[in-house]
């Protein structure tokens, strides 16, 4: 896989995961107490032995050159691996921003064709997977593809959220619809048994969905992106204008996979990891890994605790509570009487000095320490970084209100789950 280099795209503002995306770039988004999203295609590239990784961003990006710079040093000086942040910048050539998928590589062009590689991967950073880029780079080559593309069998219900194809019998994709709907959805049904799926579940599963992961020729990249400036998207333009001219060839990828794009998607593929004995995406695979940021964090420390079906980060500090089917965080502080369901708590980026905290302990002060106040329920929510909770709050969505913005109260209704935002102070006894 040395002649491989793999690039990954950060994503735009993220608008979708807002308010998670408020002040860290989407890649930088927590994800399973103690990782981040960016984590997941850099160890797949790790583990499939691709170690030249460029990272494209241009939204707060300051969280996430911090975690790569601290995550990822190759610097050894016996090999050529990185992980490299490259954002968005002013060229006489390319006054703008990144205005897409394809924009964004384009402006950097220049720079990938300087390695001595015969392949580029396209990865994109917001994706739930364990990916053995090997095989996928392998089939790119025995087919002799300009392009291939990573898909998935997928069914109706979530069809058209995607990009469809369809493909030849020697599995050459000879048609590409960005998200269709209607009769355009319906003309793009196949046949997925050509593709290795048995008859049941080619019935269930009748459309290749695309997974927004590609690889290149290098060749073929750059003749693509020259020829047609006015192009900025893979999935929009670039790929479904190259089906007729070029060989683009599909890879069915048939294990689990989850586009993280919404709250409600982020909400759920973090609870999913609960799942016992076998969830549908496990962290604990001595094989293939999921590399993140060393802290030397203490073990956590759990004082007559009712624990279910969840998962505690190290570092944390679990007062006389109650924790169903959640997912806390590192250094998460959860004081006595209070009970965490169904939520994902990402804990804190640092422990507050003991003098302070104890000043604000007594509930009905003004100062409402770090973490859970006593007596307090969460249900159903999501309570990003540092934020402040105090005593008696409930948290619970009491009204079944599906969508609000109280960004001045310090959090946000998503798909009907609580958002609170990073940093927020919630005061005692408040109700949401």
């Amino acid at each position: 896989m040395k002649k491989v280099l793999a690039i990954i795209l950060g994503g735009g503002a993220g608008t979708r995961l807002y308010p998670l995306t408020k002040l860290r770039a989407k890649p930088a988004v927590p994800i399973a107490g103690k990782y981040r999203l960016i984590d997941i295609p850099v160890s797949n590239c790790i583990n499939s032995g691709i170690f030249k990784i460029y990272v494209l961003t241009q939204f707060n990006s300051a969280s996430l050159n911090r975690h790569l710079s601290r995550a990822y040093n190759f610097s050894t000086g016996f090999s050529e691996g990185f992980v490299e942040v490259l954002a968005a910048q002013q060229t006489p050539e390319n006054p703008n921003w990144f205005q897409g998928t394809a924009d964004a590589v384009r402006q950097y062009l220049w720079l990938f064709q300087e390695w001595d590689v015969d392949e580029y991967l396209i990865l994109s950073g917001d994706h739930l997977y364990r990916m053995d880029y090997g095989d996928f780079v392998q089939r790119h080559r025995e087919t002799g593809a300009d392009i291939t593309i990573s898909v998935v069998p997928m069914d109706h219900r979530r069809a058209s959220d995607f990009g469809l194809m369809k493909i030849d019998d020697s599995g050459r994709v000879v048609n590409f619809s960005e998200k269709p709907k209607g009769d355009d959805l319906t003309a793009m049904q196949v046949d997925t048994s050509v593709l290795g799926l048995n008859p049941e579940e080619a019935k269930l599963n009748p459309y290749i969905a695309s997974m927004g992961i590609y690889v290149f020729k290098k060749e073929a990249l750059s003749k693509l992106l020259k020829q047609a400036p006015e192009q900025t998207d893979f999935g929009k333009e670039i790929i479904p204008g190259s089906a007729k001219d070029y060989n683009v060839q599909a890879y069915l990828f048939n294990g689990y996979w989850e586009d993280i794009g919404t709250i409600e998607a982020f909400y759920e593929a973090n609870l999913a990891l609960t799942q016992q004995p076998r969830p549908p995406f496990s962290f604990y695979d001595e094989k293939a890994p999921i590399y993140t940021r060393q802290r030397y964090l203490p073990p956590s420390k759990l004082l007559d605790c009712r624990i279910r079906e969840s998962i505690i980060s190290e570092g944390c500090i679990l007062k006389d509570c109650s924790v169903t089917h959640s997912v806390l965080g590192v250094r998460s502080r959860i004081e006595a009487g209070s009970t965490i369901e169904d939520s994902l708590i990402m804990g804190a980026d640092f422990y507050q000095p003991f003098a302070e905290r104890q000043s604000g302990t007594d509930c009905g002060t003004d100062s409402v320490p770090l973490g859970i106040g006593s007596d307090t329920i969460i249900r159903r929510a999501i309570v990003d970084k540092n934020a402040h909770i105090g005593c008696n709050v409930q948290i619970i969505n009491k009204d079944r209100v599906e969508e609000a913005e109280r960004e001045n109260l310090g959090f946000y209704i998503r798909s009907g789950i609580v958002v609170v935002l990073k940093n927020a102070v919630i005061p005692d006894g408040t109700i949401i």
